[in-house]
């Protein structure tokens, strides 16, 4: 296998790659290997918006908003519990998303959803909009390892009820998931005891004011960052990072690269929290995806 950079691989070797352990390589070949990833095949994601960043807009004028957020170029949106008109109507709503050209990318779903007496109904709608990802936006009992453990059983108990469903539950991660020594972080504690059919929805923008790489976290779990949240600012107290991808300091080309060749990737879904003086919500998103679709042509 080629030779890649010493410190990238101490890092992933750090999170325990479970490729690595699997190969029975020494500790050694660990630090000088590409960790074993022939199985993810390499995507071409598409670009999405969480619904939440412009939520004030949705509540307003649903259908215009969303009328605006395909002008945009999105070709998806991932939805927040907001369906406007649409709430008691999916099929309706289908058929709005169809006119646009947009797909359900995803939708943040709570755990309180899920219960027995919510879970065919959930389920019942997001099939009838050809929503197949179903992320859990936060648990509080996440950010903390042994709190992560139950979470990580919840969700490996969900994703076996969805997936003769065509369905996929997932995670999305704040910061103190994020936390810890690599390897040990509530966020490994719930990739580690999962399958890889549940989805670590990778907020960037939270997991780099935690202080960790999001590149090495997209390669530490291959296959399984299927969606991810392209956040240029996460909204911590004193963080001076600009909010809109592109005038921001991610190494953005890196991390789509990961997406595409480890991650599984088949959405960066923008997602605004941080605004800049004098720009509304509906025009910060606009300028982060302008600035994503631009690092995405130089690419090219």
């Amino acid at each position: 296998m080629p030779i890649i950079k010493k410190s990238i691989n101490c890092a992933i070797q750090a999170m325990g790659l479970v490729a690595v352990a699997t190969l029975g390589v020494s500790c050694s070949d660990a630090v000088t290997t590409e960790p074993q990833v022939a199985s993810v095949a390499t995507t071409q994601p598409q670009l999405s918006v969480q619904l939440w960043s412009v939520k004030d807009a949705v509540s307003e004028d649903f259908e215009g908003t969303l009328r605006s957020i395909a002008a945009m170029g999105f070709n998806g949106v991932e939805f927040a519990g907001n369906f406007g008109p649409f709430a008691d109507d999916p099929q309706g709503l289908l058929v709005f998303l169809n006119e646009l050209g947009l797909k359900a990318s995803g939708a943040h779903v709570p755990f309180d959803k899920f219960t027995a007496e919510n879970f065919d109904s959930t389920v019942a709608f997001y099939q009838d909009i050809d929503c197949h990802y179903l992320i859990i936006p936060m648990d509080k009992r996440a950010f903390t390892v042994e709190g992560a453990k139950v979470v990580a059983a919840e969700l490996a108990d969900l994703q076996e009820k969805l997936a003769p469903l065509g369905m996929r539950i997932g995670y999305h991660n704040h910061k103190p998931e994020m936390e810890g020594e690599l390897g040990h972080t509530p966020w490994d504690v719930i990739g580690k005891n999962t399958n890889d059919q549940v989805i670590l929805q990778q907020d960037v923008g939270w997991t780099e004011v935690a202080g960790k790489d999001p590149v090495v976290m997209v390669k530490a779990y291959p296959g399984r960052t299927v969606t991810t949240h392209y956040k240029a600012s996460a909204p911590e107290p004193g963080n001076p990072e600009d909010p809109i991808i592109g005038q921001d300091t991610t190494d953005w080309k890196a991390l789509i690269t990961a997406n595409k060749t480890y991650g599984g990737t088949q959405w960066l879904v923008v997602e605004q929290e941080s605004y800049p003086e004098g720009m509304t919500p509906m025009e910060s998103v606009e300028a982060s995806v302008k600035g994503l679709q631009k690092i995405i042509s130089e690419m090219e």
